[in-house]
């Protein structure tokens, strides 16, 4: 499958328009994620842009490196230290690693999306796919006006497919306003139906336009896809 490298760019564009006006009042404010300000939000933008192109950068050259040498702690430890920017700041950085990210895909040939990364065991189109959902689910998070109905048709279905592993086995999803179905493995679990978009904000635990619809309750979701992922067997 083709990585949505010129999605993504558009996505970026969403995201500079949006933090251009921001004051630094605003940039410290509340984020909707609990805990997490608007600079915390931008902080791990910003962050990620140097994390994929620092693995792609490297994978150009047929080198494997840690996503974060220190793991998590090394991730969160950027985000609550680089959180506290002023509005210029979080722009500045935000653009400088935007334009780092773009500039390292250039390079990318038709050949290379396939290299490995360590980020989820995957390769450089792998992380392609993952700015796309970090930026559009995010903008949301930043609560500038940014909802799941602004999201991409195709970015959404992209999630579904991406968080299928949050629900029981035997649950099936069927998107109403596209000709797109999903299924858990096999089973005989009831099916979760709504438009696109909205499935795919109540599986990324953002809040739909419409709440998805069940002949029963809406199953609970089981955690985030893990990273790295498990190894079968």
């Amino acid at each position: 499958m083709r990585p949505p490298v010129t999605e993504v760019i558009e996505a970026h564009r969403v995201l500079a328009r949006l933090v251009a006006p921001l004051d630094d009042a605003q940039v410290r404010a509340a984020s909707a994620l609990p805990g997490w300000s608007r600079g915390h939000v931008l902080a791990h933008l910003t962050d990620n842009a140097r994390m994929f192109a620092r693995l792609a950068e490297h994978a150009l050259r047929g080198e494997l490196v840690p996503a974060y040498d220190g793991g998590v702690d090394e991730r969160n430890a950027i985000i609550d230290a680089d959180a506290g920017r002023d509005a210029a700041g979080h722009r500045a950085e935000l653009a400088a690693r935007t334009d780092e990210l773009e500039a390292v895909w250039e390079r990318v040939g038709d050949a290379d999306w396939s290299r490995p990364v360590t980020f989820r065991d995957a390769d450089v189109s792998a992380t392609v796919f993952a700015r796309w959902r970090e930026v559009w689910i995010h903008l949301v998070d930043l609560d500038l006006g940014v909802r799941p109905a602004d999201w991409p048709v195709e970015l959404a279905c992209h999630a579904v497919d991406f968080l299928l592993c949050r629900l029981p086995a035997g649950t099936r999803v069927r998107a109403e306003d596209v000709p797109r179905e999903w299924s858990v493995g096999d089973g005989p679990g009831q099916v979760v139906g709504g438009p696109v978009r909205d499935l795919a904000a109540w599986m990324a635990g953002r809040a739909p336009a419409v709440l998805p619809v069940a002949a029963q309750a809406l199953p609970d979701l089981g955690p985030w896809p893990p990273h790295p992922p498990p190894i079968p067997g």
